[in-house]
């Protein structure tokens, strides 16, 4: 099997957040939350669990945001003209 890029999803106390999702993607995120729980052996209720530690991989590997982080620089705004 496959090595996935996410292991056991750490129980943390959550912050509200709702977002919309295009059919395709949550379809493929209740695949990766089947697969994840037979890699992992843990059981994950509901895939919305895995958006956290997804995104927070993403932004852990994203190596412009990594460079800004270290020099300290907040994560600039998108302008009006970039909405």
């Amino acid at each position: 099997m496959a090595k996935l890029k996410l292991g056991a999803i750490a129980d943390d106390k959550p912050v509200k957040l709702t977002v919309e999702l295009p059919a395709d993607v949550h379809r493929d995120l209740a695949a990766y939350t089947d697969m994840l729980a037979r890699e992992t052996g843990q059981a994950i209720s509901d895939p919305a669990k895995l958006v956290a530690p997804m995104l927070a991989r993403f932004m852990a590997t994203d190596r412009a945001f990594a460079k800004t982080r270290r020099k300290g620089q907040p994560a600039s705004a998108p302008s009006a003209a970039d909405r």
